[in-house]
This record gives structure tokens, C-alpha cells and sequence, in this order.
């Protein structure tokens, strides 16, 4: 369930969380936020767009939107954050759009994402600053080899069965 069918009102979680768009994209976004990337802070879509002074957007949308990422597709932008990372620097970079959010898988997208910065800014993207929020060197170190995001998905597959096994019998509501 979306929190829009819900008929509640939004109350923004965070002053850089203020859409339903913003809280759907920032799993897998938010996760780039301790590298060298811009995720969009300090401009009115935080979440929505990433991007830095050495990124090619045209070239990341191009291969993101070559990649039939469900859910998603990518705009190449430029902009200029007015706070935090980059601020006050032109960064080139991307739109994020969800286009059906019954299909869009976040962490998915970040991961696609990052397998994208590695495979075409190698010396530009800080990957090990990944490591930072990730928080899974087994998973970095098969992005560093150049596994997909399948493959890097598919990686946690037992853990996280074995977590929500585990999770299912302290949970109160179900």
C-alpha cells in the first residue's frame, strides 16, 4: 500500500524527504549519499536527482534507461545544489522518475545505480565511500569485481529469508 491510498495527509518525515516520490526513491538513493555523488540535497527534489561535476548525465541515462530498470527511467539534467554536497557547483547528472510505482523496487534501482557509477566513472566515483551506509563488504567487493545487480541482489537472497524467518516471530502485527 502506497501512504496516498491511505487518504492521510503527508507530514514530511524530513526537511529533505518532501514528497511520497522523495520517501519511495531514497532506500536505494540514499545509499550513494557517503560517496562523492550529489543525491540532491540542497535543491528542491533531494532523492529525485543524483549527480556530481564530473558526471556525464547523458551517458548515465543512457545506459540506466538501456537497462529496462522497472518502475524507473532517467532524464539527463544538470543542476546546482545550494547546499551540502557540490554546493554552488554545476553538477551534470539525472531526473529519477518513478513511472509505475507497482513495479518500482528501490534498493533494486540504488544498487543499478551504483553498478552503473562503477562500470562508467571508475575514476571518478569514490566506490569505498559506498561502504559507508551499504554497510556489506561482501557486497562491495562483488560490485569492486563487477557483478551485476542481480547478482548482487540475488547474493542476500538466504540472509534475508533466514532475517525474515527470524523477524516473523517477534513481529506484533501482522
Amino acid at each position: 500500500m502506497w501512504f496516498d491510498s491511505t487518504g492521510l495527509t503527508w507530514i514530511n518525515p524530513s526537511p529533505n524527504m518532501r514528497s511520497l516520490t522523495e520517501a519511495a526513491l531514497y532506500p536505494g538513493i540514499g545509499l550513494l549519499e557517503t560517496t562523492n555523488l550529489s543525491v540532491g540535497r540542497g535543491t528542491d527534489t533531494p532523492f529525485e536527482l543524483i549527480g556530481a561535476p564530473w558526471l556525464d548525465g547523458q551517458k548515465l541515462a543512457s545506459y540506466l534507461n538501456s537497462r529496462r530498470i522497472a518502475g524507473v527511467r532517467f532524464i539527463p539534467v544538470r543542476f546546482t545544489p545550494k547546499s551540502s554536497v557540490f554546493k554552488n557547483e554545476e553538477c551534470g547528472g539525472v531526473n529519477i522518475v518513478i513511472t509505475d510505482r507497482s513495479r518500482f523496487q528501490p534498493v533494486f534501482t540504488g544498487i543499478e545505480v551504483a553498478v552503473a557509477l562503477h562500470l562508467l566513472f571508475p575514476a571518478d566515483w569514490k566506490i569505498d565511500g559506498y561502504s559507508r551506509l551499504l554497510v556489506n563488504t561482501d557486497t562491495l567487493d562483488r560490485l569492486k569485481r563487477g557483478d551485476s545487480a542481480e547478482e548482487l541482489v540475488r547474493s542476500w537472497t538466504d540472509s534475508l529469508e533466514n532475517f525474515r524467518r527470524v523477524r516473523e516471530r517477534v513481529l506484533i502485527y501482522k
